[in-house]
């Protein structure tokens, strides 16, 4: 990552006002220093010589400065931190945004542990960036600038001398930095696989337990956490030496200063105030420099993770078209049928597309089932309408936007709270009385909704599960439902209740896609879409 990353200020917008405070801050600090150094070079070369007695005012002037300076360097870590709270929080934000943006056909190539890990510990590293190392690059850019200018007007000697000597410091760091980086990224994914390792062994936990398996985990653990262990290792060495060689080449670079101007001073070639001007400026010069090489590494996971964001927010997401489709009850080409025509998804591995080449028409106050053998590309297809999965082939007319879409998974994902909250998860502002009504459309008379879940809905059966999912897809209310396997689990007194419910949405008006293999299912549509052959089947079922 370069040292201030462009797509930073583009992704992190409210931490730009911040960032140009700090440059402001660092412009003042720099003027500080060179008025400090004037003062204090005029004050001790006058005592010295007796030619100028040592002034009230000088002494009023130098206090004034050093107080604005350090009032700066209060203002600069205040306003850091304040750029750091404005961009980790939109950075977070903008990375799930992202992710639910990209679907779960992306989200299943990525583990979900290094994605939590990325969005908690991964984007919280960033905060040493703003706090630490953003100050003092404004800094280091600023004061060595400023400071070596002076230098040059003052004594073009020294000026050469320092102009020579302080790129050694940026370069060697830059040298180093790179190997920084590579130990930095191999950390990351050694603590990335370690999350993902650790939550596969304790979600599975229970089954591990039943067949035995449980302490075998242990050698897996231990091989990760060693691999974690020693890259965190390989950091630290390399943090402790590169401070060495830039505390060591900024010395060296010092000394080297003050060697020539004793020597110009001692055979009368250089005046007591110059030297001394020069002097005092010298270290400052590259005290900003080596400042920074060392928060370099202390701020190298966060850089790390933020490539890794980075990476995520440039993923183009599907396209996927955003004016609502207007709903009727009419079908026959009348404005809300939604077209899919000759749709075909090729997938990495598979010789076969699937679906290929799926036809079928949405209709609203219709339910409309998509059969087929499992593989054949059903689930595919719903994705194609949510706008996750782009298709190689076919168009769907019109686009639905997602927010006129209810949609049931073929594994909900369920969190840990009450059945209520995670019917309501859609619907935030819905009341008790809807939440209620939505329990009763989905049959879920037999789960208290003040029951509380574990991850994942442990402590409910399958079907249970799946009518939690349902009844937050019934309580949205949108205009589109697409059904994944709605029944499945589900004895066929409750099949039969899910079922009138469905029915009761088409009449209402809604349009209604469910896959399903189940033959109850297939008798209650309107029409049935076989996929999988050679061309789609489409037949009318009574309903």
């Amino acid at each position: 990552m370069r040292p201030l990353d462009r797509r930073l200020l583009r992704y992190a917008r409210r931490a730009a006002a911040w960032i140009a405070v700090l440059a402001a801050l660092g412009a003042v600090t720099a003027a500080c220093v060179i008025a400090q150094a004037q003062l204090l070079a005029s004050a001790i070369a006058g005592a010295v010589t007796g030619d100028s007695p040592l002034a009230a005012a000088v002494i009023v002037a130098l206090a004034a400065v050093i107080a604005v300076r350090a009032v700066a360097a209060w203002a600069a870590e205040a306003a850091a931190y304040r750029a750091s709270a404005a961009a980790t929080s939109q950075l977070r934000r903008r990375l799930l945004t992202a992710v639910v943006a990209l679907g779960p056909s992306w989200q299943r190539t990525r583990r979900s542990a290094e994605l939590t890990e990325l969005a908690t510990t991964g984007i919280d590293a960033m905060d040493g960036y703003f706090t630490s190392y953003l100050p003092k690059l404004i800094l280091a850019v600023a004061v060595p600038l400023a400071v070596g200018v002076q230098i040059a007007v003052a004594d073009p000697l020294s000026g050469v001398v320092v102009g020579v000597t302080l790129p050694l410091v940026p370069l060697f760091g830059a040298l180093i930095g790179k190997a920084a980086s590579r130990h930095a990224r191999r950390r990351w994914r050694a603590l990335a696989q370690l999350a993902h390792h650790f939550l596969d062994v304790v979600s599975g936990l229970a089954t591990l337990k039943v067949f035995g398996r449980a302490r075998a985990q242990r050698e897996t653990i231990e091989k990760v956490t060693g691999e974690y262990r020693r890259a965190t290792m390989a950091t630290l060495r390399l943090a402790f030496l590169s401070g060495l060689a830039l505390e060591l080449i900024a010395m060296m670079s010092v000394a080297l200063v003050a060697t020539e101007i004793g020597l110009r001073l001692a055979y009368g070639h250089l005046g007591l105030r110059t030297g001394l001007l020069v002097l005092v400026l010298a270290p400052e010069a590259y005290l900003p420099l080596r400042a920074l090489g060392a928060q370099f590494h202390a701020t190298a996971d966060g850089l790390a993770a933020a490539q890794e964001v980075f990476a995520i927010l440039d993923t183009p997401a599907p396209e996927h078209e955003q004016g609502p489709p207007v709903i009727t009850a009419r079908s026959g080409g009348a404005p809300g049928v939604i077209t899919v025509d000759a749709i075909t998804v090729r997938h990495e591995g598979r010789r076969e597309p699937a679906p290929r080449a799926a036809t079928l028409t949405i209709v609203p106050g219709r339910i409309t089932v998509l059969a087929g053998p499992s593989g054949c590309g059903k689930s595919t297809l719903l994705s194609v309408l949510l706008g996750f999965t782009t298709p190689d082939e076919g168009t769907v007319t019109p686009p639905c936007p997602r927010d006129a879409i209810a949609w049931l998974p073929q594994d909900p994902v369920l969190f840990a709270g009450t059945v209520a909250a995670n019917i309501g998860l859609g619907s935030p502002e819905a009341p008790a009385s809807s939440i209620e009504r939505a329990a009763r459309e989905a049959a879920l008379d037999d789960v208290p909704l003040d029951r509380t879940l574990g991850e994942r809905g442990a402590g409910l059966s399958a079907g249970q599960r799946r009518r939690v999912a349902l009844a937050r897809a019934l309580l949205v209310r949108r205009p589109v439902l697409l059904l994944d396997e709605p029944t499945a689990g589900l004895d066929h007194g409750t099949e039969h209740r899910v079922l009138a419910t469905l029915r009761q949405q088409a009449v209402a008006g809604r349009a209604l896609l469910v896959v399903s293999h189940r033959p109850a299912v297939i008798a209650a549509a309107d029409e049935v879409v076989t996929i999988g052959a050679a061309a789609p089947v489409t037949g009318g079922v009574p309903a």
